[in-house]
């Protein structure tokens, strides 16, 4: 499979970057076929190492879904407008495993998660929202 599959808005995933160094994610949103975007927050290490190193690999168990993504990150924009304490990142994809191809399993529900702080809750929809728009680009 080359084609980046559809997952659902919230799915986490597992972003890993050079080090091995690997953070969970819950802001991706598919932008194409090879594109997704992202947010992490401006002072993660994460960061640094995507400056240093391009590749990255981002891992994605939901339901009906289990694939990797393999490929370059770039940050595409440093500071959202919705919220500037945080970085939007590309991954242009060049490669995508399909970790159900060819399986007896299916993936039935992906990792459970919400925000504790209402204030986070309405951050990360102002910052979904910026990222379905860069993603679109």
């Amino acid at each position: 499979m080359d084609i980046l599959p559809h997952w659902e808005q919230g799915t986490p995933g597992v972003l890993c970057v050079a080090g091995p160094h690997a953070i969970p994610v819950s802001t991706a949103v598919r932008g194409s076929d090879s594109r997704l975007v992202f947010a992490l927050g401006g002072g993660r290490e994460t960061l640094a190492r995507l400056r240093e190193d391009p590749r990255a690999a981002f891992c994605l168990l939901g339901a009906g879904s289990a694939f990797t993504a393999y490929g370059r990150a770039a940050v595409v924009r440093d500071e959202l407008n919705g919220a500037p304490h945080v970085a939007a990142v590309a991954l242009e994809v060049e490669r995508v495993q399909d970790h159900l191809a060819g399986s007896r399993t299916e993936v039935l529900d992906g990792a459970r998660w919400r925000w504790t702080a209402e204030e986070t809750r309405a951050d990360e929809r102002r910052i979904v929202a910026e990222l379905r728009e860069l993603a679109a680009q």
